[in-house]
């Protein structure tokens, strides 16, 4: 599957790309998205960790340091961890959830896979995911990996974001619309 040329053209798609060439010479593209999806999970946790990696005053090596330092305590794999010494080196770090984000659609793109993001009202119940996957599947012809949220501003119903598109199907959207017929 093609990537969009956005992608590729991007500070964070360059450096996704090559590492995902290098995974894929190596043969540890599973493992480097895992790597990535728990370099993802530290960050989201930790909100002095996405301050530190934002913050221009702290020096290469510094930087260097604490990447090294989280690849040990997340047990990364040789590549990921080198590969975030490259971008501390670089002073690239402050990118790295873009890149994160850059290397799972190139990696699902050669899976086959599409992204999807699914907003609720409520929690969704597996089986309720598992049917939305399933119709995702049958209307996208490929496979869909869905991750959920929930945003209580819905009110209910779902919105759907499968790349750039968006099926809104939120009682929010349809009150929001019903206010702007009465407006005339």
């Amino acid at each position: 599957m093609e990537l969009s040329a956005g992608i590729k053209a991007s500070l964070a798609g360059r450096y996704a790309s090559a590492l995902f060439d290098l995974a894929s010479e190596a043969g540890t593209v599973s493992a480097v998205e895992s790597d990535l999806d728990n370099l993802k999970a530290a960050l989201a946790e930790s909100s002095e960790l996405r301050a530190l990696i934002r913050n221009p005053e702290v020096s290469r090596e510094a930087l260097g340091r604490v990447v090294g330092g989280l690849g040990d305590h997340l047990s990364l794999s040789d590549l990921t961890k080198n590969f975030l010494g490259v971008l501390a080196d670089n002073r690239r770090v402050s990118a790295l959830p873009a890149m994160i984000r850059a290397f799972a659609m190139i990696a699902a793109a050669q899976r086959g896979e599409v992204q999807a993001e699914v907003a609720s009202a409520h929690p969704l119940s597996d089986e309720q995911i598992a049917t939305l996957e399933t119709k995702l599947r049958a209307r996208e012809g490929r496979t869909v990996k869905l991750s959920s949220k929930v945003d209580a501003d819905l009110l209910g119903g779902l919105v759907v974001t499968i790349g750039s598109q968006r099926i809104d199907s939120s009682i929010r959207t349809r009150l929001n619309s019903l206010a702007q017929a009465m407006k005339g």
